[in-house]
């Protein structure tokens, strides 16, 4: 069984999930590779092109999945206070260290 990790997600405040602690730490890392760190940030569909070349294939084959995970790090990160949602259209989002 995989380890899990509890994280949060902006758009329910006070809920948790727990996921797989693996996959979460790779997205993680590829968003700290990839996202930029000031406006004009990237979109939801930019952010799932930036991290798929620099995601570990043996956890993301082919890129499976990482939509899906590439969303749930961007609410997790945003709920903690290091990523920043935008105020505008489309919406975009940037990493804030």
């Amino acid at each position: 069984m995989p380890e899990l990790l509890q994280i949060e997600n902006v758009n329910h405040p006070g809920r948790t999930s727990r996921v797989n602690a693996a996959k979460y730490a790779e997205m993680k890392r590829a968003f700290d590779a990839a996202l930029p760190r000031s406006e004009p940030g990237a979109t939801q569909d930019e952010i799932r092109e930036l991290v798929k070349p620099v995601l570990c294939n043996k956890l993301f084959p082919g890129g499976k999945t990482s939509g899906w995970w590439a969303k749930t790090v961007q609410l997790d990160l945003e709920a903690k206070g290091t990523m920043v949602r935008e105020d505008c259209k489309p919406l975009r989002w940037h990493l804030t260290d």
